[in-house]
């Protein structure tokens, strides 16, 4: 992906020139079929995935969040150290996404402000829909 194309997701959108770069030489473009399970509940976190196309069902002991194009999965397990993933994530619709692995991800998250104030606005609109349910 080039450098406006990551920056046109909106966790990516603050990024610096240099930030979107690191993002294009390290996230890997993947393609998953309906069905596929992304994260398993209680794994260790060893990415995290932004949704390019397609639906994904996260499902947590509570219900079920459908998550679309532009929404990162898998955040969370890798922001708390030592924290294990929340829910399982299935593809319900064929899905392209793009994936960042761990030690990735925490480097750009040191080094990009902006990386992490999307983050904090997309976890604070999901746990507050969460709460309002």
């Amino acid at each position: 992906m080039t450098r406006d194309e990551i920056r046109a997701l909106d966790v990516f959108s603050g990024l610096t020139d240099a930030g979107a770069d690191r993002v294009a030489a390290c996230a890997a473009e993947l393609e998953v079929p309906a069905g596929q399970v992304l994260a398993l509940q209680g794994d260790t976190g060893s990415g995290m995935f932004v949704l390019l196309e397609g639906t994904v069902i996260v499902e947590l002991r509570s219900g079920q969040v459908e998550l679309g194009p532009g929404e990162p999965v898998g955040e969370l397990s890798l922001l708390a150290p030592g924290a294990s993933r929340v829910a399982r994530v299935r593809a319900k619709t064929p899905v392209r996404c793009l994936g960042l692995g761990r030690e990735d991800f925490l480097a750009l998250l040191e080094d990009e402000p902006a990386l992490a104030r999307a983050l904090l606005r997309t976890l604070a609109g999901r746990f507050a829909g969460m709460l309002s349910a």
